[in-house]
């Protein structure tokens, strides 16, 4: 059943909070995101549990949703999986951020021939966060057309959003061993590890406890679909409770097999206390990108 407005407000209204900041949030062109849905749509036959798509909705509705249920700030979350595609979904992502000014201007980037030129117009055209999608893109961080990239939103102070993780399926260069390498060649590299880095997730705080810019989004971490799979390790609670400023609300809306507020009933009961939650769903991100 889909969220209703009352449970969020709820939470919100318990919290004292003026709205959300979710970080991980996927608006893109129409036939990419269709290609999208299809495919979590063929995700039971991969991993052998079914992958609804609870908020199958046109980009209007979804828009609405999210303003509905108070996110005061989110996000197009857009990746390539091949060349020549991404400055074309830059251009998509800025022309949506033009007409929604609650969406944090998104960009993204391939490693290939001019990325460096097209990250940097992204940029100047006020880009505040980059997606990069390891396992999709199937590329190394560390490639060498992507060193000047990373420099330059180093640089920037701009944060990048990057599925690194291997869930829900390894890839050829996901996991912590390629973002300890890039940390040590871009240590103030403002990342945002997605999912918490499932199922990484020890190896993920370890490099954030390293590596005072990064950060983690709590995309489908925690949910009961997700602990399925690989539940979050208990004993790292702690942990999580200690870099309670460095969490950032994500969600993966409108691509999850459950209601909105499920992410956030997900978090209540980790039991970590409400000043927690209140920074995770809404102070942190609100510092990063600097919200009034």
């Amino acid at each position: 059943m889909p969220a209703t407005a009352d449970a969020v407000r709820a939470f919100r209204d318990r919290l004292g909070l003026p709205g959300l900041v979710d970080v991980h949030t996927h608006f893109m062109p129409d036939r990419v995101l269709g290609k999208v849905w299809d495919y979590f749509d063929a995700m039971g036959p991969l991993t052998g549990v079914e992958w609804p798509i609870t908020y199958r909705h046109e980009e209007e509705q979804r828009v609405a949703l999210l303003r509905e249920f108070g996110v005061r700030a989110f996000t197009s979350m857009l990746y390539p999986h091949k060349p020549a595609m991404a400055a074309w979904l830059n251009s998509w992502s800025a022309d949506f951020a033009a007409r929604t000014p609650d969406c944090l201007h998104t960009a993204t980037f391939f490693p290939e021939d001019g990325v460096e030129a097209y990250v940097r117009q992204a940029v100047e055209a006020g880009a505040r966060v980059f997606k990069a999608h390891l396992q999709v893109g199937g590329y190394d961080p560390n490639d060498d057309r992507l060193d000047p990239v990373w420099g330059l939103l180093a640089e920037a102070g701009i944060p990048t959003v990057i599925h690194c993780g291997s869930g829900p399926a390894p890839g050829k260069h996901t996991g912590p061993e390629p973002i300890a390498r890039l940390l040590a060649r871009h240590p103030g590299l403002p990342l945002i590890v997605a999912h918490m880095g499932m199922p990484e997730y020890a190896d993920f705080l370890d490099l954030a406890d390293r590596h005072a810019p990064v950060r983690l989004d709590t995309t489908m971490a925690f949910t009961d679909f997700s602990e399925q799979f690989r539940g979050f390790p208990r004993g790292e609670l702690g942990r999580l409770a200690d870099l309670g400023d460095r969490i950032l609300l994500g969600t993966d809306f409108p691509n999850i097999p459950y209601p909105y507020e499920h992410q956030l009933d997900a978090l209540e009961r980790l039991g970590l206390g409400d000043d927690w939650l209140r920074a995770v769903c809404h102070d942190n991100g609100a510092r990063l990108f600097r919200l009034a």
